[in-house]
């Protein structure tokens, strides 16, 4: 635990990528296996469930260190993090604890199946032999929250870099279905044998905004263009005789839509598609909202899958009869993918449809109709290239329509996280209905650090109540905030939701008067139908 807690240590001290990286490697080339195995475990998202609700953590946190539960809570909100707070409140430890990280995950899935006051005794004792350090990455684990600040990718890097192997090669054997309690490091990362998990994905590739010239591009001709849909990327895969999805952030959520147990006998065994996962119908999409009713549902009703049909809209092939398309040209992989779409013919399935185009004025009129076909912008992507790994420039361009704009009055915050947690960053805004302000969305970022800086002066000048965390403001400042889409929405006050809501800016030209009304915002409703 020591090397693993100066691992994060050393990750959360540097904003310096090459830092983290060298930070990594050393943590490769020093731990266990077993322990390497872990912590690639926790930095990609396999977190382990939570052990203990946070009330009781802090109790006994306010306990073991002799201060009323009110001071804890004042800190806590000051500090903003609570596996930070309570290392930080806590008594000297009594004691010193070698054991190494695995044997603490071992610990942790053994205190979660006691009783509570055997897990307090247990967690208590735990405290008392851990430094600032371990304690604080130990708290992460006891609340399941385990967040560091390197990507998937990072860790990636570390591991080609130190092994001698390419990365596109760690991404694909690192991803799947795996526990530490399923494999061991050898058989994971460093083994050549063919793997048997039917259901393991690819890495997926991913693009970035762009942010050239269309003309910079090159040809039209080089390229082809697809509307770039608004659902969940996934990959639909069959192998043995099973269908499986997965979501980009490597969530195995095949039961979660049952629909596609139809393609079992319509797809050749061997395949991998790359997609969209759509709440669709009459031959379009569905609003976004209408997919997130499904989502966190452990069971699906009739009518839930009635009023949320899901297709699966394909945009790339991955694997054919078993065979790694990847390093195949795009137009090749895609002549494939229409042929294996039209001969499975069934409606579940859909091959996403190329935007024709002549030239780059033509692409550019036709992004403008992105809404009206229930699109975010368009995709841009290279004939010739090739399906790679993580997010990469050139061959792969995202192109979004500019977003929604609407001002709003801000009439609430909360403390940030991290280095904000002194600062009210998260807010929540409203706009007026019929004479009153009726709150609409949060937003956290798209401000400088100056312009927190300064809004946050302002709300702890102007607080009005308080709500735990939340602090309601004199309404006063009014926000530019700019969004995706809307739809409506039976769970916000407003009858709205906002599809990534951020500010735009600071619009301090404007008087609060001034900020749209409900009615306007609901007119949105009609542009993106």
């Amino acid at each position: 635990m020591k090397r693993f807690a100066q691992l994060i240590h050393e990750i959360s001290s540097s904003t310096k990528t090459n830092d983290k990286l060298d930070a990594l490697v050393r943590y490769f080339q020093a731990a266990h296996d077993a322990d390497k195995l872990w912590m690639l475990a926790l930095f990609t998202g396999r977190r382990p469930k939570r052990v203990i609700n946070s009330t009781r953590l802090r109790e006994w946190a306010a306990e073991l260190a002799g201060i009323p539960l009110w001071l804890f809570e004042e800190s806590y909100h000051s500090v903003g993090d609570l596996a930070e707070t309570i290392a930080l409140v806590l008594p000297e430890p009594v004691q010193e604890n070698d054991q190494t990280l695995t044997e603490w995950m071992m610990w942790l899935a053994k205190t979660g199946r006691l009783e509570e006051p055997e897990r307090k005794t247990n967690i208590v004792e735990a405290w008392q032999s851990l430094s600032v350090n371990q304690r604080f990455v130990f708290n992460k684990l006891l609340t399941g929250g385990f967040r560091i600040g390197v990507s998937k990718q990072l860790v990636i890097n570390a591991l080609a870099k130190t092994y001698g192997m390419e990365s596109s090669v760690v991404a694909h054997r690192i991803s799947g279905n795996w526990t530490p309690d399923s494999t061991t490091f050898q058989q994971l990362v460093l083994s050549d044998e063919i793997d048997t998990d039917a259901s393991k994905p690819y890495p997926f590739y991913l693009a970035y905004q762009l942010d050239s010239s269309l003309d910079e591009l090159g040809k039209p001709s080089e390229w082809q263009a697809e509307w770039k849909w608004d659902g969940i990327r996934g990959q639909l895969i069959k192998r043995s005789n099973e269908i499986f999805v997965w979501s980009r952030g490597e969530e195995l959520m095949t039961e979660k839509f049952p629909e596609y147990q139809l393609l079992l006998h319509h797809l050749p065994d061997g395949v991998a598609l790359d997609g969209e996962i759509l709440p669709w119908k009459d031959d379009a999409p569905l609003p976004f909202n209408l997919l997130q009713t499904r989502i966190g549902r452990k069971n699906l009703t009739k009518k839930i899958l009635q009023n949320a049909p899901l297709v699966f809209v394909a945009y790339d092939l991955l694997e054919l009869e078993n065979q790694d398309f990847r390093e195949k040209p795009l137009s090749e992989r895609r002549d494939n993918l229409a042929n294996l779409i039209e001969n499975a013919g069934h409606p579940v399935l859909k091959l996403s449809p190329i935007v024709e185009f002549e030239n780059w004025e033509v692409l550019t009129k036709k992004r403008q109709q992105a809404r009206e076909v229930g699109s975010e912008g368009l995709m841009l992507k290279k004939l010739d290239s090739v399906y790679k790994v993580g997010r990469k420039r050139g061959d792969w361009w995202k192109w979004k329509v500019d977003p929604l704009t609407i001002d709003c009055v801000l009439v609430a915050a909360q403390k940030g996280h991290g280095r904000r947690a002194n600062l009210y960053t998260d807010y929540t805004f409203a706009v007026w209905d019929g004479g009153k302000l009726v709150t609409l969305t949060k937003a956290y970022s798209g401000l400088t650090d100056k312009e927190f800086y300064q809004v946050d002066s302002f709300i702890k000048k102007n607080i009005v109540e308080k709500f735990g965390p939340v602090r309601t403001v004199k309404p006063e400042l009014v926000f530019e905030i700019g969004f995706e889409g809307i739809a409506e929405s039976k769970r916000h006050k407003s009858g709205v939701a906002l599809r990534f809501p951020r500010m735009l800016r600071w619009r301090q030209d404007k008087q609060k008067e001034a900020a749209d009304t409900l009615e306007n915002v609901k007119a949105l409703l009609n542009t993106t139908a």
